[in-house]
């Protein structure tokens, strides 16, 4: 998986993920060369950035990570400053222009951009960090090991070096020895996907058609769905997290299937703005964790999930309803088909020809018939973390754009709270911040729905809300 995630970056469709801290400085005096310090004390626990790629001769094999490699604080951190007013809208305008460029293959593969000049003396730490090194679970232990985590243990001391670049016999030679193995367990690989595809057909059959879900590799053509174009849009809101599990509780579904049915009612309203009608459900691609383990800081053991969003249903119980019901059929037949098949199944990726096929893929004019929109819910920190003593008061994360879908929405909870971020290219809307205002109002359409008396909280915590007309 972390080479496919190689092999699928092209020059519009970088394959970095971003992790947004807000930092209160108020209180420590938090800057750049506050960070700078606090981070390069951390390096020792944080392997993944001392990674650096190596590619194999003659591309005969996926390349390898190169461990212990030094680290050039210089040219890694990056000043930045956020124009005035200094607000959500501001700070969003600066990500925005993080996310649009790729990262150097010859360094580790990850920046940090700290940016000053926020309202309220805060300060944010943009980060930016390939997602071969790292998924979601693995950003989360990260980030965790990353900040100081009130009553957690600091191991602080500068980093040994040990980075020593193997020749290309060795590199060749180990090349050899992974293939071998690969040649063994291909007719076990093989076996599994053949019984689990004979699984899923047998269940889907059982079950029936429902008309009002999504058929598989079917995704409808929408506004959504273009060529993705090089430059990207971010932008971002928060939702008080007690609220979005006293919905969940009340409605007897999990907080995912909230999440789910808040992506369906905001993108139904875009639909109808954008192409002038929401007459047939739409795909979601949905990435799970296959490996949870909260020691696991790098890697990406990750499958997905195909879930029908019902974005036809005017009725916001009727949705949440069908999303909980689709969410349940695509995680029977992911265990059905087994939920590693996936990751298994790119580790045979011809790798001579991979990165040129998904380029010339890249610049397609088509439609993607897997998905129209990338969904992802990761549960983030649940104590507050601090960098050299400033408190972060909230988190958003951000996903990859796919071939034919530049829209990703990332949920991530930290805390008290959940941090909504949109990324999309500057073609699909005419303001990002459409999309933050109708996640926003279509949450709160589901907890009225619900029957809760009082209105969606405010997290004062937060940086202030801002729309597409602010």
């Amino acid at each position: 998986m972390d080479a496919y995630l190689l092999y699928t970056e092209t020059p519009n469709l970088h394959s970095h993920t971003l992790k947004v801290a807000i930092v209160d400085a108020s209180t420590h005096g938090f800057g750049f060369d506050a960070f700078r310090d606090h981070l390069s004390r951390r390096l020792h626990l944080l392997a993944p950035l001392r990674y650096r790629l190596v590619e194999i001769p003659w591309r005969l094999h996926h390349p390898m990570w190169l461990e212990d490699c030094e680290v050039d604080l210089d040219y890694h951190l990056r000043r930045v400053r956020v124009p005035e007013p200094g607000g959500r809208r501001e700070l969003d305008e600066v990500i925005s222009a993080v996310a649009s460029t790729p990262l150097d293959r010859t360094r580790p593969l990850w920046e940090f951009h700290v940016a000053e000049g926020l309202a309220g003396d805060r300060v944010a730490l943009i980060g930016k960090i390939h997602h071969a090194l790292a998924d979601g679970v693995a950003s989360v232990n990260l980030l965790a090991r990353a900040m100081d985590i009130v009553g957690g243990e600091t191991d602080e001391r500068d980093p040994a070096d040990a980075c020593e670049v193997p020749g290309d016999a060795e590199l060749l030679a180990e090349a050899g020895r992974d293939h071998v193995r690969q040649i063994g367990e291909l007719p076990g690989l093989l076996g599994d996907a053949v019984t689990g595809m004979r699984r899923v057909r047998r269940r889907a059959r059982e079950r029936g058609a429902h008309p009002d879900l999504a058929e598989p590799f079917d995704a409808p053509e929408t506004f959504l769905n273009h060529q993705v174009s090089p430059a990207r849009r971010f932008a971002s809101a928060t939702l008080a997290l007690a609220d979005v599990k006293r919905t969940a509780k009340r409605l007897e579904v999990s907080i995912n299937d909230v999440v789910l049915a808040t992506a369906a009612g905001a993108l139904r309203e875009l639909l109808l703005r954008y192409d002038g009608r929401a007459d047939e459900p739409i795909i979601a691609s949905v990435p799970t964790a296959t490996d949870k383990s909260p020691d696991r800081i790098t890697g990406n053991e990750i499958s997905g999930l195909s879930i029908s969003l019902p974005v036809h249903v005017s009725d916001v119980l009727e949705r949440v309803r069908l999303v909980a019901l689709a969410t349940r059929r695509a995680k029977e037949d992911h265990e059905l088909i087994g939920p590693e098949l996936y990751c298994r199944m790119m580790t045979y990726l011809p790798t001579a020809v991979a990165p040129q096929a998904f380029r010339w893929l890249s610049t397609r004019q088509g439609r993607n018939r897997m998905m129209n929109v990338a969904v992802s819910n990761v549960a983030g920190p649940r104590e507050r973390g601090h960098f050299a003593g400033a408190p972060v008061s909230e988190i958003y994360s951000t996903g990859v754009l796919s071939l034919g879908a530049p829209v990703n929405i990332t949920v991530w909870s930290y805390v008290d709270q959940m941090g909504i971020a949109v990324l999309t290219d500057d073609q699909t809307f005419g303001d990002v911040h459409e999309a933050t205002d109708a996640l926003v109002a279509s949450f709160a359409e589901i907890h009225r729905a619900a029957g809760l008396p009082e209105e969606p909280a405010v997290v004062d915590t937060a940086l202030p809300a801002v729309g597409a007309d602010d």
